[in-house]
């Protein structure tokens, strides 16, 4: 069982694909390969952070640090704009700075994207799967991760302040049941990790763990800090430590059948010197933030503009703001600051300190430090 790595270029995997999404699909990586600006390809992945509100106060979390305006994403627009996208679209993901399933139309919502061709993938703290593990069903969710940063309740309930590691296993066995009695596949889960100083070395148990409940992956990214307080947690220049640890997760993962996604050690990054890895996030995928701001990716604090501003969602997809990203987000010259310290867990180059270490540094929109 090879290391998996985040996707760049493509998407999960799934059975299923229309013509139309096939076809799509095709011509937009063609027009990477072109380094087209302009895309007659409609986008692959419509990612809506439906919250950048939370349930949870996780240490590492950059909230601590910044003062969030929580908000909801307002979904009218969208029902009434997204229709024709949605058929070409190949994954919807539900995730940003927030717990989404705290949206108080969540259910409506995955019940909306249901009607249409695309896979459906969110990111949970994993508080509220009592409360929606009927709708990971009736609307076929296709893949859920779990945010756990820990292997045992002491780790991940220390770490992730407000989570309960005892109810989260519980509910996930019981979704793990409900998936052989009612004979689907569906939803496909993994674990995402956070990894830093104090739980680096329960990673391997993440996998003994996964394989106890019956999920599929344990998913692993590096801590990225906004805050002194955590400097010393980070992994940067442990990199031999990293790679034993690595290594016996790989291997208990190929012993158990467990798919384990690994970011590059440091000085392994395939981005060698680079600032970030090539980027596509600005042909693949369209973020719309929660307070309705397009953002090329959750990890950039900028926002381009709101997306009333145009009539339609492929107006703005091929907006001058969009292209413009497009013509300048892998020229090593151009890029916008923040895309040189890139810590986007996909695109990020772990060669770099920066992509380790954000402290004093704008990560989120609207952001304001802190008075410590």
């Amino acid at each position: 069982m090879d290391i998996l790595r985040a996707k760049t270029k493509e998407l999960f995997l799934y059975d299923g694909y229309t013509e139309k999404q096939k076809q799509n699909k095709a011509l937009n990586l063609k027009e990477i390969e072109e380094k087209r600006v302009k895309l007659g390809s409609y986008p692959r992945r419509l990612v809506l952070e439906l919250t950048n509100a939370c349930n949870l106060k996780c240490i590492m979390c950059g909230r601590n640090e910044s003062v969030f305006n929580n908000r909801f994403l307002d979904m009218s627009y969208l029902y009434n704009n997204i229709a024709d996208v949605l058929e070409y679209v190949e994954e919807v993901t539900l995730f940003g700075w927030g717990e989404p399933t705290i949206h108080p139309e969540f259910g409506k919502i995955v019940e909306f994207l249901d009607k249409y061709p695309v896979h459906k993938y969110f990111l949970t703290n994993g508080s509220t799967l009592r409360k929606i593990s009927d709708y990971l069903f009736d609307f076929k969710v296709d893949i859920m991760a779990i945010s756990l940063d820990g292997a045992t309740a002491e780790t991940n309930n220390r770490i992730r302040l407000g989570s309960d590691f005892d109810r989260i296993v519980a509910d996930l066995k019981d979704i793990v049941q409900q998936r052989r009695v009612r004979n689907v596949s569906y939803p496909y889960v993994n674990f995402a990790l956070t990894l830093m100083k104090q739980n680096l070395h329960e990673l391997p148990d993440m996998v003994n763990l996964a394989h106890e409940i019956g999920i599929e992956e344990v998913k692993a990214v590096y801590l990225t800090t906004f805050s002194e307080k955590l400097e010393e947690e980070v992994l940067w220049n442990k990199a031999d430590e990293v790679k034993e640890v690595f290594a016996e997760a790989v291997e208990w993962g190929r012993a158990r059948g467990i798919k384990v996604k690994l970011p590059h050690i440091q000085g392994e990054d395939i981005a060698g010197t680079k600032f970030h890895k090539d980027c596509f996030v600005g042909w693949r995928d369209f973020f719309i933030g929660s307070d309705g701001n397009i953002r090329p990716c959750q990890s950039i604090s900028r926002n381009m503009f709101h997306i009333s501003k145009y009539r339609t969602l492929m107006e703005a997809w091929n907006s001058e703001e969009m292209m413009h990203f497009r013509s300048v987000v892998n020229e090593q010259k151009k890029m916008w600051d923040e895309c040189k310290r890139c810590y986007q867990s996909s695109h990020a180059n772990w060669n770099r300190k920066t992509s380790f270490l954000q402290i004093d540094e704008e990560f989120a929109p609207q952001w304001e430090r802190r008075h410590q």
